[in-house]
């Protein structure tokens, strides 16, 4: 009893120790760098919260914690490229939800400002090796087209998920402008045709070259409204009088190329027009919610443009696809050579991104191009990998330590930490287990 009680008392203690400085020495573990190969028996040392030193024979300084990793692997902290985390909690209750604001065009909205730290979702999510989240202010759609709302949602921002407040947790607040290209909605379904059974029925479906022209009215709105937004910027660059606008002035760094453009953009027929939008206003984009790329998967690659891809858990979005076509398609872009990485885009199953990964291997996806889907390559389509994505000397240290290989279900997250500091592990999941564990 008396071991068990000083044990208990000694990792506390180790805890608070780390806390306080954002230094220790994890040792003999096998660490996976992910920007180069496996090293085993290996240590790596934080200091004041970044990375100081890795390899195989690396020695504490001076009064430096030591933690313990014989037979555990450490991975850099994994990174979703898009989630409404923290602004959503329960879908059916609309209080709970800050996202999809009134209006078309809301670029100066910045999604990181409405995060809350205290929901109860980000344990949950952290739980399984993801230490950061590009948390988007508008829905993407689900990967099947982007859904009703505003054409351009606000700004992107990138969170830890850790700290009391957002502004512990942010990490770039404005890291993309998020932009829904609109879609040609047909109806769907048996009762496609109905209507012609039907005589005196009100409601009437819309013909292919209606749906088209509301498309395009769409398209011209945003067309519209990019112009505007360059005319104030000529204006102000010239030192003109004029009204201040949020929202022009919150486009300005997308105009300059400064601030990515993410655009979702599902089937080709969007992706081409996209693409020739962005050509066209000579922007930085990020494409988002790819499932059809068809034959732009070409100019894709040719112009290094990065993709964000959804879910791999899902069925074709026609009938006549490939059963497995959700599966093969990182194989594709990896082939072609085009950097992606993998988002939930979502809450309910955002903990499932390194699953969504993993899905893609047993399909033609190399290994280590998954565990990089969701560590080191987000990191580098975002812009921080300089200090994100791997575990490199001078980076921040992001680290989980795991009992196996993260993208396996069955594997358990052992530890993590967040710029150094250990982050507790416990989630509503975990204190429902043990409450009904421990039922009479």
């Amino acid at each position: 009893m008396k071991t068990a009680r000083f044990t208990c008392l000694a990792a506390l203690a180790v805890t608070v120790f780390a806390a306080e400085n954002n230094s220790f020495l994890l040792r003999n573990a096998t660490v996976h760098p992910v920007s180069g190969a496996a090293i085993e028996n290996a240590s790596v040392l934080v200091v004041d919260g970044r990375i100081a030193g890795v390899g195989p024979k690396i020695a504490p300084k001076g009064k430096i914690k030591v933690i313990e990793g014989r037979g555990l692997h450490v991975y850099p902290g994994m990174i979703d490229s898009g989630s409404p985390i923290g602004l959503a909690e329960i879908a059916s209750v609309r209080e709970t939800v800050d996202a999809g604001e009134i209006g078309d065009f809301n670029p100066q909205l910045r999604a990181l400002i409405a995060v809350n730290p205290s929901s109860e979702h980000i344990p949950v999510v952290r739980a399984n090796g993801i230490t950061s989240v590009l948390v988007t202010p508008g829905s993407t759609g689900g990967g099947r087209g982007a859904a009703a709302g505003s054409l351009i949602a606000g700004q992107a921002s990138l969170v830890h998920l850790d700290g009391w407040t957002w502004e512990e947790m942010e990490i770039r607040r404005a890291a993309a402008m998020q932009l829904a290209w609109p879609v040609i909605r047909m109806p769907r379904g048996r009762g496609a045709g109905i209507e012609a059974l039907l005589p005196g029925l009100a409601a009437r479906r819309a013909t292919f070259a209606e749906a088209r022209r509301s498309q395009q009215q769409q398209v011209q709105k945003i067309q519209d409204f990019f112009d505007a937004a360059r005319r104030y910027q000529t204006a102000k660059a010239a030192g003109e009088s004029i009204q201040p606008d949020l929202r022009y002035e919150a486009m300005i760094p997308v105009l300059e190329g400064k601030l990515p453009l993410m655009i979702t953009a599902v089937r080709e027929r969007e992706i081409r027009e996209a693409l020739a939008f962005a050509a066209r206003e000579r922007l930085k984009i990020v494409l988002a919610g790819v499932r059809r790329p068809g034959k732009t998967l070409e100019e894709i690659a040719k112009r290094n443009i990065p993709v964000v891809l959804g879910t791999t858990f899902v069925t074709p979005l026609e009938e006549d696809d490939p059963y497995d076509e959700p599966f093969t398609l990182p194989a594709h872009l990896h082939k072609a050579g085009v950097k992606f990485a993998f988002a939930s885009f979502g809450v309910q199953f955002a903990r499932n991104l390194p699953y969504q990964a993993a899905q893609a291997v047993p399909f033609g996806l190399p290994y280590d191009e998954a565990l990089k889907s969701v560590t080191l390559n987000p990191a580098q389509i975002w812009g921080i990998d300089a200090e994100y994505g791997s575990i490199e000397k001078g980076k921040f240290a992001d680290l989980i330590v795991t009992d196996g290989d993260p993208l396996e279900i069955r594997t358990q997250v052992k530890m993590m930490f967040i710029k150094g500091v250990p982050v507790d592990l416990e989630s509503r999941h975990t204190r429902l287990y043990k409450r009904y564990s421990a039922r009479p």
